[in-house]
């Protein structure tokens, strides 16, 4: 039984060893940040108390990315406006804008296809969500 554990001492102490000499890193992936310049369109459905339910395409421009932060316009009904947004490691993704009195909460699903839901409380109050796609 001595000798198991002598053997074991000896196996652990030149495997952390190894791991401190040759840089082995556990457990530290290379991070990679979704891409999301471009355009992206889906049917949005949205719910307001003075509106009900409506349905409608929405369209957005994702113009500039850097690493994690972008911004862009998106085109509806009432007109265009700006955002600016952030990725969070998980991919998931909030974007604001300053007109709006609500904000984006979405996640990036995959190359091409993200889930983006808003949500605006007050005297307004709104909700809605689409599934944009990479045009």
């Amino acid at each position: 039984m001595k000798q198991f554990f002598n053997q074991a001492k000896i196996i652990i102490g030149t495997a952390l060893i190894s791991m401190l000499v040759f840089g082995i890193n556990v457990g530290h992936a290379e991070e990679t940040i979704p891409q999301l310049l471009g355009k992206w369109q889906g049917e949005n459905k949205t719910y307001s108390d003075a509106k009900g339910y409506q349905s409608w395409t929405k369209t957005i421009e994702i113009t500039e990315q850097r690493e994690r932060i972008f911004k862009g316009i998106f085109t509806y009904f009432g007109g265009t406006k700006e955002f600016f947004g952030v990725i969070y490691p998980d991919n998931s993704l909030t974007w604001v804008s300053k007109p709006a009195k609500g904000y984006v909460q979405g996640k990036v699903q995959s190359a091409n296809q993200m889930t983006a839901c808003y949500v605006e409380t007050g005297e307004n109050a709104t909700v809605g969500c689409v599934e944009l796609h990479r045009q």
